[in-house]
């Protein structure tokens, strides 16, 4: 149970580092979210977004991060 425990606070350290990386973002007014690409509809006392473009965005990101951590690992 110590294992579940210690991979718990782990993934809670990286939702708080995560989520202060997106306060940080917000500013300075990186507008992820809101980028060409990003679908967003709102009717009356609804709202669906879909953020397509800040999704590769990130996802190149953190693929790029992830890379260059696993190459100078070695």
């Amino acid at each position: 149970m110590s294992d579940l425990g210690r991979i718990l606070i782990g993934l809670g350290i990286i939702l708080v580092i995560v989520g202060a990386i997106f306060l940080l973002f917000n500013r300075m007014n990186v507008p992820l979210g809101r980028l060409p690409g990003d679908f967003s509809w709102k009717g009356k006392g609804w709202a669906v977004s879909f953020p397509l473009a800040s999704s590769i965005v990130i996802s190149v990101v953190l693929s790029l991060i992830l890379w260059a951590v696993s190459h100078f690992r070695r």
